[in-house]
Parts: structure tokens; sequence; C-alpha cells
């Protein structure tokens, strides 16, 4: 039956069916090897896609993050070059010379949670400032007014006499609001002024320089408290400015309130620095007395720590880079590896060296030649963007493709998300690290079987992962027999400089008029009758 089928059929069409079933399965061949050439161009092969979707395992990008990570033997050598170089700051004969200035601030006494009564507070540290009235209650409650008040720019480069006229008008204008105008009753007044002084006393600084946009003439060299007092005697204010303090004295102040234990202060923001409450008999630069208590509050200004080159063996090329590309080249080295003025553009510099090297946002390279973008302009990478980015959990990386885009990097993949995310990671975890590696030293330093740390600023508040990581790093370091824990302030600079001045209307009397020490005790007592 088949045969007589197959004689059937004309041997021209068999001929003709076999052709076009040989020109279909080589049309088929051909096109499979097209689409299998062109897929293994354009995405790495099984191996190599593995390697690329884990950073840690692609031997070049992970060269690259390696650069930043630091064990415990190179953390405890830096914790012995940070306290080779706190011992030169306090020491008068090296003191000039040294990097880590370890300044005494003159602050001695501790607030306790006793301390009651109302306190003013002058906050100057740019184009705003803020006028404060501090009710210091029972169990070491706290009620706050506050106004803020602009410095023109006419004033911020105007005579300096012209900026503290400005500074006591506010003040007498927020004091007749809140009804404090009263006359024989004198408030202390606590300064927050963060510019560069020379404290000579706890109610004496010379500025040594203006920053931030400021360049009032006649002010330099001078005393900032004096200043300020002139133009509130001017006015007749009831006011007496009792101490003059900065950000990080202030945020130890305002910590220990609430946490006698607190011994540190530390900021964590846009800058960096720390201070700690050292003995007397360690701080050769001292000139004071030495009643009791015997210690004193040292300003450390740790973020020039490493300045004379003894951290060189940890920078890298991007640190370097954003040194040299800084306002200030070859000064606070220490800061420009933590602080968040600086994080933002070491990830962007990391980001821009695995884009020109291939390693990044792979096959699309030659989309991103618009150099106006911000990934190829400094600053174009915020340190906020580290934060978002480290929020990322899972794999849909929503926050990491938004930032990516915000710079200039048009659909990133998922590979793309996977390291950006890891050189987040790596960079914060850096500043993190080296930042608990600094708090070491302090604790050990001072011995004590329970420390807090007072901290403040924007980087320790918002950075998901950085307190987790600076704690990690501490439990190595720290000597075993010392327990610490941190505290968060609130509002240093402000409530922090009432305390300062509180504190001092108490202890140190001397520096106060006899109305300032009646305020005191007149709200001390009423406080005890309540």
């Amino acid at each position: 039956m088949s045969l007589v089928f197959v004689e059937a059929i004309p041997y021209d069409s068999i001929s003709s069916l076999l052709r076009k079933v040989a020109y279909g399965l080589a049309t088929t061949c051909v096109l499979g090897t097209a689409v299998y050439i062109g897929y293994s161009v354009a995405s790495p092969d099984n191996h190599s896609s593995k390697r690329y979707r884990n950073p840690e395992l692609n031997d070049e990008i992970e060269k690259v993050v390696s650069s930043l990570k630091l064990n415990y033997e190179q953390l405890k050598h830096i914790m012995h070059c940070l306290e080779e170089e706190m011992n030169a700051g306090l020491s008068s004969e090296t003191h000039k010379q040294a990097t880590v200035k370890m300044f005494p601030s003159f602050v001695r006494h501790i607030p306790d949670g006793t301390e009651r009564g109302q306190v003013l507070a002058l906050d100057l540290g740019g184009t705003n400032f803020r006028v404060l009235s501090i009710k210091l209650r029972r169990n070491s409650h706290i009620e706050l007014t506050s106004k803020i008040f602009l410095v023109p720019q006419s004033v911020m480069i105007g005579d300096g006499k012209r900026l503290f006229r400005h500074l006591a008008e506010c003040l007498a204008e927020f004091m007749e609001k809140e009804h404090l105008s009263q006359s024989g009753i004198c408030y202390p007044l606590g300064f927050t002024f963060s510019f560069p002084c020379k404290q000579e006393s706890l109610a004496s600084a010379r500025l040594t320089t203006w920053t931030k946009g400021f360049s009032c003439a006649g002010v330099i060299n001078e005393d900032v408290v004096k200043l300020l007092q002139d133009a509130i005697d001017e006015k007749g204010i009831n006011v007496k400015c009792a101490a003059l303090v900065n950000d990080t004295i202030g945020t130890l102040m305002a910590c220990a309130y609430k946490e006698p234990a607190t011994s540190i202060g530390l900021i964590l923001g846009t800058g960096t620095n720390a201070c700690y409450i050292e003995d007397l008999d360690k701080v050769g630069t001292w000139n004071g007395d030495h009643d009791e208590p015997k210690q004193v509050i040292i300003n450390m200004e740790w973020g020039a720590f490493g300045d004379n080159g003894c951290l060189n063996h940890i920078r890298t090329k991007y640190d370097e880079e954003v040194d040299l590309s800084s306002i200030n080249p070859g000064q606070q080295t220490f800061e420009k590896m933590i602080s968040g003025m600086y994080m933002g553009e070491i990830v962007r510099l990391i980001i821009l060296d695995l884009l020109q090297r291939e390693l990044l946002f792979l096959g699309h390279r030659d989309t991103y030649g618009d150099y106006k973008t911000p990934i190829y302009n400094r600053g174009g990478f915020y340190t906020k963007f580290v934060s978002t980015v480290e929020t990322d959990e899972g794999i849909k990386f929503s926050n990491t493709r938004r930032v990516l885009e915000d710079i200039g990097i048009r659909n990133p993949t998922f590979d793309d998300c996977v390291i950006v995310q890891h050189i987040c990671r790596q960079v914060s975890k850096r500043a993190a690290r080296l930042a608990g590696a600094g708090l070491a030293v302090l604790i050990n330093r001072m011995g004590k079987p329970t420390v807090t740390i007072g901290v403040d600023g924007s980087l320790y508040r918002y950075h998901p992962r950085f307190k987790r990581n600076m704690e990690r790093s501490m439990e190595g370091l720290v000597n075993k027999d010392l327990k610490f824990k941190f505290a968060l302030s609130d509002d240093g600079s402000g409530k922090g400089a009432a305390l300062v001045a509180c504190v001092a209307a108490h202890n140190a009397p001397e520096v106060l008029t006899k109305h300032t020490r009646e305020i005191i005790n007149d709200k001390t007592s009423e406080e005890n009758s309540d």
C-alpha cells in the first residue's frame, strides 16, 4: 500500500520537498547561531553573569572596593596613631606643631539634671541664627522657646560692630515678645559661635578667621564675647553672656543633663568633631586653676587627624582626589574620610571609575557621554543618596534606581544597582569604623566603667547603618571591662549652650553679675516650692 503511494508521487516533487526542508533547516541553524553569538556578545556568559551579579566575586570590582576595607589590626594601628597625636596636642612643648589641637574648653562642670532656672542662648553659625529661652524644670525636664532670625548679606560682609548690634537687636525683640525684659533681673546667656576661635576662658574667645560667607571687618583677633556683650549693654538688655561654646561641647552638655554618665560629645554631620572629659594633670596646655573638679572638656578638633601623613597608608586614590579638589587641600584628612560633606563624592568617584573601565553599566557606556549630568560633576552624588541607596532591601532597588536616574543614569540594570549599593555600603562602613576607632581611644583612655556618648549630626541621625557599623567596630576595640552606649543629642548648639551658661551661674559665679546669680537662685526657689 505504501509502496504504491510512493510510486504515485513524482520524482520532481520529492526533490523539491527535500530542498525546501534542507533550506529551512539551514536557515534555522544560521539564525540560531546568530542569536547565540549576539547574546554572547551582549551578555556575559553564565559564569561571568554570576560574578557580575555578586560584586564581591568580581575580581576587578572587588579590587577597587577592597581598598576601602579596614581590618582590626589596621584600626588598632590608627588608634595608636590618634593617641600619639592627642598627647602631642595636649603637651605645651608640641601643641603648636600638633595636628590634633586638643583645645581646653574651660568647661569643667557637667550638668547632672538638678539644674533649675531660666537661661537664654544665642546660636550663630550661618545666614540664620537662633535666640532661645530655656526653662530647666524638675526631673531633667526642659521647656524651650526659640525664634530664627536672618543675618542679611549686607551685615555678613559689613562692619563687625554692625553684626553684633544686629544680634543684640534681635535678642531684645525676642525678649520683649517673651516678656523677659524685666528690670532688676539679668539672665545668663550661652553663646554658640560656630567659627574658628582661640578660647581664652569660659567667656572669652578670639576669632581666628571668618568662614561660611562672613567677612565682617574689625572682628578677627578680637574677643567675640566682649563684642556681643558691648552691643547688649549698649542696647540696655538685661543679659550677661556667661559662656561661649561650640556645637560639639554643647552636644555633650545637652546629653549630660539627662544622662549624667555622658563623657564624650560627637558630631557626625557635614563635618565631624569630638570632645571628651580629660584629667587636668594630663593637659599640659592648661593655664587655669587646679581646683575641683580637676577635669576639663577637651575640644579635640579631630577632623585634622592625619594632616601630617600618618593616615596615608589607608587613603585611596579617591580620597586623594577628593582632597585635591576641596577648598582646603592637605587639611581635615580624617574628616574627609568620614563626614557627610565628602562621603557622596567618594562614592561618585568610584562609580565614575568603574563606568570608565566598563565594569559598570555594561553596554551603555556610549549613552552616558553627556558631561553635564551630575555623575560627571563634583558634588553630583549627594551624601543623602548614600543613605537612600542603603535603605533598599530585596530585589526591586526602587530607591537606587531613582537615585541613579537623578544623576543621569537611565534604565540601570539589576546588576548595576547591586554594585552601586555595594559601593555605598563599603564607603559608609569605612567611615563608621574610623569614627568607632576614634571613640574607642577616648573610652579606653578615660577608663570609666560606663560611658555615654552624646551624638548629633545628620549622618548619625539619618544613615540607616552608620550607628550599627560604628558600634560593631567598637565592640572589638574597646577594652572588655568597659561599657558604652550612645544617646542622641537634642539641640546641642541651643540647649547645650544654655546649660553651659546655667552651670557657670552655679559653679563659676565670678564670671557673672550679682543679678545673673539672683535669677538662677530665684528660679530654683520657685521650682522647689512648686
